[in-house]
């Protein structure tokens, strides 16, 4: 299964993301979008195709989101856009694409909604919670 990942290692939900698709047997092509950003239309593309708005997609956290006036509700999503281009850091993250659909995999668990059930078992994030069972089975 092709699968892409807009990753930042920095980020424990998306390495936690990552190792899920990793656990259902497959080896996304990784993007590190902060320094590989996506092209305007790509990242409109994932936006919709998640079916969020742009200012769903915009990361607040740990950005410049505050200094840059990005709360500002009269910004139109051409102008969000454009900020989030020229400081990749403000797209959140983990978007991943596969043949099942794009999600912006917050928690990284919603990544399972668009992968295939071939898990190879149990599957623990780095914060401890169990979210797969030993047999590959989502525990809820």
């Amino acid at each position: 299964m092709d699968v892409t990942i807009y990753h930042n290692p920095a980020c424990g939900t998306s390495r936690n993301t990552l190792e899920m698709i990793r656990n259902a047997g497959i080896e996304p092509t990784i993007i590190e979008y902060v320094t590989e950003p996506p092209t305007r239309d790509q990242l409109v593309r994932m936006i919709a195709d998640a079916g969020l708005t742009v200012r769903e997609a915009i990361r607040e956290k740990g950005t410049p989101y505050a200094e840059l006036g990005l709360d500002n509700p009269e910004l139109t999503d051409d102008q969000l856009l454009d900020a989030m281009l020229k400081d990749p850091i403000l797209i959140n993250r983990p978007f991943v694409i596969t043949p099942m659909g794009t999600r912006l995999s917050r928690p990284s668990e919603v990544v399972l909604e668009i992968l295939p059930d071939t898990h190879k078992g149990a599957f623990t994030k780095e914060d401890g919670e169990k979210v797969l069972d030993e047999g590959g089975r989502r525990i809820v």
